[in-house]
């Protein structure tokens, strides 16, 4: 199996998603696949455990893609050995009418793992500067000041959005959070085939929806606005990670390794040590428990 570098999918400077492989199998078979996530994740869970206790840091991993890009299944499988007290999911659909009465940013920010946990959020903060730009009248529903028509959203409303998420990531890190942010990158004809499979399997019938179909029609603007967002936005502190997709194995086993590769290398995150008053009497408790 090909090594896996962060680096081969950090964004670290401009890029242009149409030069950038969809698919990745790792030069290795299901079986290699599975096994390699199986040996990973046991990993990553042993971290959480680490992490939870030293109780210093906390980690947040946002997924965006488009629609069958396999962010649901890739949560799944990639965190399936963490315990769960130690790691939340967060589904981010369209805004509720609670939501919409604060400002873009709250219902992420509440959201937001404590120190010593694991957050995922499946679709993020992002979906404010990607789906709203390619439908701009939904930025009328969050009722802003000055903002009364599509034509009052100008490119420095853009600019000043992509400046408050950097920000809102920047005070994030500088408080403790370790960002991961992955697109998963999925070829239009993988997605036609993937939903396809979701019109011929009866059991898979539910997710299909019309509006997958119109939606796919603004592919060009969707990769568009990803391709700027992700330019924009991918710093050193909460960089940008692009993850081939049309595998879903190997799209796993690489969002997988690469957490487990960063996450290593925070040397000061261990096991607290105990007390050294309480440490000096360990005999003396275990004396006095097997006494009982």
């Amino acid at each position: 199996m090909d090594k896996i570098k962060s680096s081969q999918y950090r964004v670290t400077s401009s890029i242009q998603l149409k030069d950038i492989p969809t698919e990745n199998n790792l030069g290795a078979s299901e079986e290699e696949l599975k096994d390699r996530l199986k040996h990973i994740r046991k990993k990553l869970g042993d971290f959480q455990d680490i992490i939870y206790a030293h109780g210093k840091y906390s980690v947040l991993i946002c997924f965006q893609g488009i629609d069958t890009a396999g962010k649901d299944s890739l949560i799944r499988e990639v965190f399936k050995d963490f315990n769960s007290r130690g790691v939340v999911v967060h589904s981010f659909k369209t805004p509720t009418d609670l939501e919409r009465k604060h400002d873009y940013l709250w219902r992420h920010y509440i959201a937001l793992p404590a120190r010593g946990k694991f957050g995922v959020f499946n679709r993020t903060h992002y979906e404010n500067v990607l789906v709203t730009r390619v439908h701009p009248e939904y930025i009328l529903g969050e009722n802003i000041p000055g903002i009364n028509s599509v034509e009052d959203i100008t490119e420095d409303f853009w600019h000043n959005r992509f400046e408050q998420i950097k920000n809102f990531e920047k005070h994030l890190v500088q408080n403790g959070t370790i960002v991961f942010k992955f697109f998963l990158h999925l070829s239009k004809w993988e997605q036609k085939n993937r939903l396809l499979r979701r019109l011929n399997l009866e059991e898979k019938n539910w997710k299909f929806s019309p509006a997958d179909l119109k939606e796919r029609m603004l592919w060009d603007k969707y990769q568009q606005y990803y391709q700027e967002a992700i330019n924009i936005t991918s710093t050193e502190k909460a960089p940008w990670y692009v993850i081939p997709a049309d595998n879903k194995k190997a799209a796993r086993v690489i969002v997988a390794d690469i957490l487990y590769d960063e996450l290593k290398d925070y040397k000061d995150i261990k096991y607290p040590t105990l007390d050294p008053k309480i440490k000096e009497h360990l005999e003396q408790y275990k004396e006095q428990l097997n006494k009982e």
